[in-house]
């Protein structure tokens, strides 16, 4: 059986450890199924570091690629050039599966294969992502999506993660986890977990959306609704929500959502106040609530947050001395 294609695409300006991760994972162990050649546009390619490439082929190995993959460039919002394009669009084509990393994401977006797809990229870029391709339903607190023949990666490490989770789809869990060993690296972390960053929730519009996010800032117990935040803009729900997406690169309840949990991460981060109380002044209600919501989009509990997050803090049991509720 012929060996599967792995064409690793360097832009100009690639960064390194993002390009690193796929020609590691897919060509560093013997005895995979993988024959792995890096592809650019011109002879060599710069790193952001400085340093230079220089690619097996150009892009005409594109053309014979099982999988490609893009790692992250910059700067990111650079229009690239057609050939570039045409052959990500004609490698797309024609089957070949399509992988990003970071802000990789980009390249595939402007050559239209995440059109109308779920995707992912680095927390710093998804509101971005979501503003100039609005075809792309952009997902900001995963590490990485899985769309069948496109698949997304969000920053830095979960690039690794998304590589072995490749693995263990092509050639099962053993092998991933015999790869991931010898990079001494966790062998699964499920796409869905979130990029566990301390990311601030972007106001980009003026006047009543800007007045609304300040609002729910600053009373984040209030009960909000999207009929009531319609109400204080002076707005139907349909306009608010339109106009609040093109400000923050998502929708209001999300954004609230988003708020929230941002700020019971920052208390159990940094206060002893007991969950039940977090959740009460976050605007949760209950620690049932709370717990919910850290499971849907951290894939873990307030209290392993705490224990993780604050090492030196917890052994088990809350800060007010009460037994530990998971």
């Amino acid at each position: 059986m012929d060996p599967h294609r792995v064409v690793v695409l360097a832009l100009d300006r690639v960064i390194p450890l993002d390009f690193a991760m796929p020609v590691e994972v897919f060509g560093g162990s013997s005895g995979l199924p993988y024959h792995v050649r890096v592809c650019a546009p011109g002879p060599t390619v710069r790193t952001t570091v400085g340093f230079r490439i220089t690619p097996d082929s150009g892009l005409a190995a594109l053309a014979r690629a099982d999988t490609v993959v893009v790692p992250g460039f910059e700067p990111h919002d650079e229009p690239l050039s057609p050939a570039v394009l045409t052959s990500l669009r004609r490698a797309h084509a024609r089957g070949a599966r399509m992988i990003s990393i970071c802000v990789g994401a980009f390249a595939l977006a402007q050559a239209g294969v995440l059109d109308g797809r779920p995707a992912t990229t680095h927390w710093q870029n998804t509101a971005e992502l979501a503003e100039r391709y609005p075809t792309v339903e952009v997902r900001p607190d995963v590490l990485y999506v899985d769309d069948g023949d496109v698949l997304t990666s969000a920053g830095v490490s979960s690039g690794l993660d998304l590589c072995l989770h490749v693995l263990r789809k092509d050639l099962g869990a053993a092998t991933a986890r015999r790869v991931a060993q010898a990079l001494v690296a966790a062998p699964h972390r499920d796409g869905n977990q979130a990029q566990f960053i301390a990311r601030p929730l972007e106001i980009n519009g003026a006047g009543p959306i800007g007045e609304l996010c300040t609002w729910i800032t600053q009373n984040p117990r209030a009960e909000i609704t999207l009929d009531a935040m319609a109400a204080r803009c002076a707005m139907s729900t349909r306009t608010l929500t339109r106009q609040f997406r093109e400000a923050t690169g998502t929708t209001p309840l999300q954004w609230v959502l988003a708020l929230r949990m941002d700020e019971a991460r920052r208390m159990l981060e940094t206060t002893d106040l007991a969950i039940d109380e977090i959740a009460e002044r976050c605007g949760f209600g209950t620690t049932l609530s709370l717990r919910t919501h850290f499971r849907r989009r951290l894939d873990t509990t307030p209290t392993t947050y705490r224990r993780t997050f604050r090492p030196s803090r917890n052994s088990g049991s809350e800060p007010n001395g009460n037994p530990s509720i998971d």
